[in-house]
């Protein structure tokens, strides 16, 4: 039967990347650091994944075990027959990971292993899996490295699913919505691609990065930092909003024109994305909150991440950026105490000017002309606040 491992045994493990697996025919074996998940999956051995969304659903996972990241248990495993691994953990654990992986590689080396292994980071963060190859390859020896070039894939991907709040009686179940994205770059595989429900190969997964970065990511936080602005806590509060909910979809319309052109995607099936994408930040089981969305601001202000990449590429371009200026302008103005991120930008602000804030994380100088633009859509929202 086919192994994979799971690093990662959260919502997202489970009710996403584990499941697909599952239900692709591998024994999914769970590995984490909570001693008491690991017991909860050894002891039931299954759990249901619910879709709560307009249409729901359920399906069962079964065949799974679990065993500890933090022992020598999750190296011998990946010493073993394994021969996918993947990651659920966020982006600053993967250096942590990569000690038991590379120690795995070095017990296939010792073992004359010739069989494939292939890891996929599936991480929130833009070409995850090659920071985790390089974590992994600095705890490995250069003919370790030579071993792991011919035997072990690393394989960046794109992911995207929204795992909403909820509990169950079985502490394992999850929920999920009905949407799902999981791309992988043909590139760095190694072998023959297998066939994985919910999972595409891909070419170039440059494009497919900065198409889930321009529309969800870009139209959710928009939406967060102007529901924040109008004291709403949740994204469906917010898109609820007529005079929130219609930026948003503007927005995402100007970066998809920016996308259209730098890509030459198809314009019909990439405003049909868009469509699917805001019809997700409605979903009433989705209880997303604005504060959480809108968190580490300066990050999200930053040249090329969601707020800032997508209005200088459609404005590059010559596209209309009238909605998409609303997006930096409102994150300048997010408070949020409990932020550290927040709280620099708005001491920043408050001992320098929002002039300084603006160039100083979005890279932007005072003689762009869109320097000019965002400003005054920002005091005309402070305006508007008061």
């Amino acid at each position: 039967m086919k192994q994979a491992i799971m690093i990662g045994a959260g919502n997202i493990g489970r009710g996403f990347i584990g499941a697909l697996l599952e239900k692709s025919g591998y024994h999914v074996t769970f590995a984490d650091v909570a001693e008491n998940l690991i017991s909860a999956i050894n002891q039931r051995r299954s759990y249901t994944v619910h879709i709560q969304d307009r249409e729901c659903a359920e399906w069962t996972v079964t065949n799974i075990s679990g065993i500890s990241s933090a022992n020598q248990e999750l190296v011998d495993a990946i010493a073993g027959d394994c021969e996918l691994i993947t990651t659920a953990v966020g982006l600053r654990i993967l250096p942590i990971v990569a000690k038991p992986i590379a120690a795995g590689i070095k017990g296939r080396k010792a073992a004359g292993s010739t069989q494939i292994l292939n890891v996929v980071a599936c991480e929130n963060a833009v070409r995850g899996t090659s920071q985790l190859r390089d974590a992994v390859y600095a705890n490995l020896s250069e003919e370790e490295i030579a071993y792991a070039g011919e035997y072990v894939g690393f394989a960046d991907c794109a992911v995207d699913r929204i795992v909403p709040k909820a509990s169950f009686e079985n502490p394992l179940d999850v929920a999920v919505e009905q949407y799902t994205e999981w791309d992988v770059e043909k590139g760095g595989w190694k072998g023959e691609l297998p066939d994985i429900q919910g999972c595409s190969f891909v070419d170039d997964l440059s494009a497919y990065i900065e198409r889930k970065l321009f529309t969800l990511n870009s139209g959710h936080a928009i939406c967060a930092y102007l529901g924040a602005l109008r004291g709403h806590r949740t994204i469906v509060e917010s898109i609820a909003d007529p005079a929130i909910g219609d930026v948003v979809y503007q927005a995402m319309c100007e970066s998809g024109e920016g996308l259209i052109k730098k890509f030459g995607f198809d314009p019909e099936a990439h405003h049909a994305y868009i469509d699917r994408i805001f019809a997700r930040f409605q979903n009433p089981f989705l209880e997303d909150e604005t504060q959480r969305v809108a968190r580490e601001p300066i990050r999200k202000l930053a040249p090329t991440d969601r707020l800032v990449k997508p209005l200088t590429t459609a404005y590059g371009y010559g596209l209309n950026v009238d909605h998409l200026i609303f997006g930096a302008a409102a994150a300048l103005h997010f408070n949020c105490p409990e932020d550290e991120q927040s709280v620099e930008l708005m001491k920043k602000i408050e001992a320098e000017g929002v002039e300084k804030a603006l160039e100083a994380y979005t890279g932007l100088k005072a003689s762009d002309p869109l320097f000019g633009r965002i400003l005054d859509v920002y005091r005309g929202l402070g305006v508007a606040k008061k």
